[in-house]
């Protein structure tokens, strides 16, 4: 499977993205999944020229154990997008995903109407997935400030929170968005789709061969 264009107009709403690179790659060999390559480009230029579509006002990209690395390759994808993205380093990557998630949430300054939170290593992710997503968010009813994608019962990324989602999730020091999530079921909107792009990632060597991916000498 993989992704195409959106099939409908892009949304108004103000669009803010937050990308997840901040990981080990332990069972990669200590590999950064964001530097993986697909067709000749890396899943962090392929994502990024994707969300270009969308104008986002914000993209930051949270990095950590990787850091120099990704941070020369967001150098020379800066110099070719209209959006520009802005690095953070997570000084305490060992802490797990949720210290990232955290960290960015903390560090956006745009006055952006929806979050997108995405992985850097969903090599199928691109545009038709996040107006999906965006077009879903248009049907949500009252109440409902956060869109999450189901395939097949299984939990899916990129997630999209409403702008109080996020400061409400902020409002709490210790809170992240998994855990707000599940203790406001109420507010998440499940969106079944039989798109398997929002459930495949990269976790092990075979998924490498899986998708067709090489790996990117730095």
């Amino acid at each position: 499977m993989t992704s195409s264009s959106p099939s409908t107009q892009t949304s108004p709403l103000r669009l803010a993205v937050l990308l997840l690179a901040a990981g080990e790659g332990s069972r990669l060999g200590a590999y950064p999944k964001a530097l993986l390559c697909k067709d000749g480009q890396t899943l962090l230029q392929r994502f990024s020229s994707a969300i270009q579509e969308f104008s986002p006002i914000e993209y930051l990209v949270v990095t950590g154990f990787h850091a120099e690395a990704i941070h020369s390759e967001l150098t020379k994808l800066n110099a070719l997008l209209a959006c520009p993205i802005k690095a953070i380093q997570n000084p305490i990557p060992e802490r797990g995903q949720p210290s990232s998630v955290r960290l960015g949430l903390e560090s956006l300054h745009g006055n952006f109407d929806v979050l997108l939170i995405a992985l850097s290593d969903q090599p199928e992710v691109g545009a038709k997935e996040v107006q999906e997503l965006l077009d879903e968010y248009d049907k949500r009813e009252s109440g409902q400030e956060i869109i999450l994608p189901v395939v097949k019962g299984r939990r899916g990324n990129p997630v999209l929170f409403s702008r109080k989602a996020v400061m409400d999730v902020l409002a709490s020091p210790d809170m992240v968005c998994r855990k707000y999530m599940d203790i406001h079921p109420d507010l998440v909107r499940l969106m079944a789709t039989s798109n398997e792009a929002f459930i495949m990632d990269v976790d092990t060597p075979e998924d490498i061969h899986r998708h067709n991916l090489s790996l990117l000498s730095f």
